[in-house]
């Protein structure tokens, strides 16, 4: 056997260079990297070696560094990813939040932590965790719930087995998430006699499972006896490329569908088949159509409850559940038939085995629900701040075939998936975490994804606030982007919950917070500072004006607008679980949690 002498850090990033798409590119399209003394020495010298093959970015922080690599594998429909490295400790835990965000949304993330000495002499180094009760716990176990596959390597030759399993679990549509490599600082510089065949390229073919024949037949059975099936389109449509197949069996079988978060943009808003949005941020015709639903079929949904209005949209008494889903615990969700299988082959196997069954068309109020969200989008005609519907209707002028907008966390989500009128694959929304910061970074891998996209990235005054960092980062890149900064003075969505939900306005808006002085921030100023071109728009005439003009630059644009925190968006909407205090001094949450319970009855367990 021919071997190669390699430290354990050279040998990865040499590994990880090879690994191929169907497509012939790196699946690993490149790392993310803050170094620190955990993994300086080791895995920055392999990355500087290899960093033709493998390129090496700089970010500013590793949570937001592993947003933008998310992002990135979010958009490139999970056939391309990128890894994420940190030193050992706070640059390590940083990077949490962003491991759960994959976990949640089931996105390919590699991240390479350093990690203590295995060998233990210089014992505790900088940034170690000491546990007394457990010597082999490290910082990095925090990582552990929250990925898909976590492994330490604590000696050189544990890579050849964990390499293969990290990229099985980041290429397998069933089991898709982020991976963990906790890597031992002192193990990072050991060498050893690598195989060559190690490092033989190897192509990661994404598998497509057909759906099994038993579930088949009794799911096509339901179908057939249906009257007015409804089918909810989730994420799984778009990472199997079933977007032109839902839409020509809904239309050539009569089957009206709905977008979840994950999966809106799938199909272009003007075909008639597509009703919108489901449940807590749904569509009028969506939920209505939903409520009348005697077959709901999901379609790659995990069935999270925005979209099932906690349970409640799915009012028919009658009604059956099928689930097609590669995850077998999200295919058998509140007593569903399972129909374990990727998108795009199952619906071709619906499709076949549906013979000559077209169901009766139904007017479920589609014209009357665009003609109610024109006016809430319509420009302002009086005085006052817009709101975030009138802002959206802004953006939905100036857009165009090309546009791509994205968003987090806040209000925007909600206005986006109830209103925003998508092209193909013109939406982009991390809902299943809703992670506050995830919206700049976001903005920088769905650019990388796709330059061909005009990419306009919705975010709030409170997201900005938590990370914004980024913004350096695609302006040192020249990663242009447009930012529609809703300024509101401070967490406006959650004072419309707190209030609905019977409570005093408190510490959400600055205004009703506990501070000695409102804050005056000029965020011009400040996303200036960092190279952006920043401006303020004082009026909705004003950011449409200057949308159009961020078009010319090859850096981020970013545009501040004064919102009002309180309206909604106006049409549309479903109730949501969210627990009423049963005792209170406040008559308006008595108020609250009678209209809550009337609502709890609703829900469904089965």
């Amino acid at each position: 056997m021919t071997t190669i002498r390699l430290t354990a850090a050279q040998a990865m990033v040499r590994w990880l260079s090879v690994q191929m798409t169907e497509e012939g590119e790196t699946f690993l399209a490149g790392v993310w990297a803050i170094f620190g003394h955990g993994n300086v020495a080791g895995i920055g010298e392999a990355l500087h070696a290899h960093r033709n093959a493998l390129p090496t970015w700089r970010g500013q922080n590793e949570q937001t560094m592993a947003h933008t690599a998310i992002a990135y594998a979010k958009q490139m429909r999970r056939r391309r990813a990128m890894a994420v490295t940190s030193s050992i400790g706070p640059g390590a835990t940083n990077m949490v939040t962003a491991a759960a965000l994959a976990h949640v949304n089931r996105i390919p993330l590699l991240l390479i932590p350093g990690d203590v000495f295995a060998s233990r002499r210089p014992d505790p180094v900088l940034q170690q965790l000491e546990d007394a009760s457990d010597a082999t716990a490290t910082i990095n176990d925090c990582l552990r719930p929250v990925s898909a596959y976590f492994d330490r390597i604590m000696r050189p030759e544990q890579l050849l087995l964990a390499l293969p399993r990290a990229l099985r679990v980041m290429t397998d549509p069933a089991e898709c998430g982020p991976v963990t490599l906790a890597f031992c600082q002192d193990v990072q510089a050991e060498a050893y006699d690598w195989p060559e065949s190690f490092f033989t390229p190897k192509v990661w073919r994404i598998r497509r499972p057909e759906p099994d024949p038993v579930e088949l037949a009794q799911a096509l059975e339901i179908l057939k006896a249906a009257e007015r099936p409804v089918i909810v389109a989730g994420g799984g449509v778009l990472y199997s490329g079933a977007e032109a197949a839902l839409l020509d069996f809904a239309k050539r079988r009569n089957i009206p569908f709905a977008e979840t978060q994950a999966g809106k943009g799938g199909v272009d808003w003007r075909e008639e088949t597509n009703l919108g949005a489901p449940g807590v941020t749904g569509s009028d015709p969506a939920n209505r159509a939903l409520a009348e639903a005697d077959v709901v079929l999901g379609i790659g949904t995990r069935f999270a409850d925005f979209t099932t209005g906690s349970w409640t949209v799915f009012a028919n008494p009658d009604r059956r559940l099928i689930s097609v889903n590669l995850s077998g615990q999200d295919a058998a969700k509140h007593g569903a038939l399972p129909l374990l299988a990727d998108a795009r082959a199952a619906i071709a196997k619906l499709e076949e085995g549906l013979d000559d069954r077209v169901f009766t068309a139904r007017d479920h109020g589609r014209e009357a629900w665009l003609s109610a969200t024109d006016a809430v989008m319509a420009a302002p005609n009086g005085p006052g701040l817009p709101s975030d519907a009138q802002v959206v209707g802004a953006v939905q002028r100036q857009a165009t075939d090309e546009t791509l907008v994205m968003c987090a966390a806040g209000s925007m989500p909600g206005a986006l998936h109830t209103l925003w009128r998508s092209s193909h694959a013109g939406y982009h929304m991390e809902y299943g975490y809703s992670t506050m910061g995830y919206e700049i970074a976001g903005a920088i891998g769905i650019r990388m994804a796709a330059p061909e996209r005009e990419v306009i990235c919705f975010v709030g005054d409170g997201s900005y606030m938590m990370a914004n960092s980024e913004l350096a980062t695609a302006v040192m890149r020249r990663v242009s982007f447009t930012v529609i900064l809703t300024d509101n003075r401070g967490y406006g969505c959650i004072n419309r919950l707190q209030a609905a939900t019977g409570g005093a306005a408190f510490n959400n808006l600055y205004v009703n917070a506990d501070v000695e002085a409102q804050p005056e921030i000029d965020f011009v100023a400040h996303a200036g500072s960092m190279g952006a071109h920043a401006v303020k728009a004082e009026t909705i005439a004003a950011l449409e004006a200057e949308i159009r003009a961020a078009r010319t630059r090859d850096i981020p644009t970013v545009i501040v607008i004064d919102t009002d925190p309180d309206p909604g968006t106006g049409v549309g909407g479903h109730w949501w679980d969210v627990a009423v205090p049963e005792v209170s001094e406040r008559a308006e949450v008595r108020a609250a949690r009678a209209e809550y319970e009337k609502n709890a009855t609703r829900q469904r367990a089965d």
